[in-house]
């Protein structure tokens, strides 16, 4: 048996190369997760925005009028616009609802029997 007086154990160029992988994959996941947040947020947003863009609808078929304004907390920061036009349908009325909060948006058109 030798007693070789070289010790067992990585390199510095071996765990260089291990920390270089390890750095690359984890930039790698913090930028998919970022992205995949982005992403479920804005859906987030377009969501409420549509919901809230739906009761707006549902608000202007019992009492249709042009108008605009803010939604009540939570929803402060989304702002809606109702327009009230005239169809290409007899005897019919177009309800425009927009709903936004600056960087997102919802429209919503529908139909309503034009009152007298």
């Amino acid at each position: 048996m030798q007693n070789d007086s070289r010790q067992s154990g990585f390199t510095l160029l071996e765990v260089m190369v291990a920390v270089a992988i390890v750095g690359a994959l984890l930039v790698t996941l913090i930028y998919t997760l970022n992205y995949h947040l982005s992403v479920a947020e804005r859906q987030e947003s377009l969501t409420v925005a549509y919901l809230l863009a739906r009761d707006k609808m549902e608000e202007m078929e019992q009492n249709p009028a042009e108008m605009k304004g803010e939604f009540a907390e939570p929803y402060s920061h989304y702002h809606y616009l109702t327009e009230i036009k005239t169809s290409l349908y007899p005897d019919m009325s177009e309800i425009h609802v927009m709903v936004s909060n600056g960087r997102e948006g919802a429209k919503m058109v529908g139909l309503m029997k034009r009152r007298e």
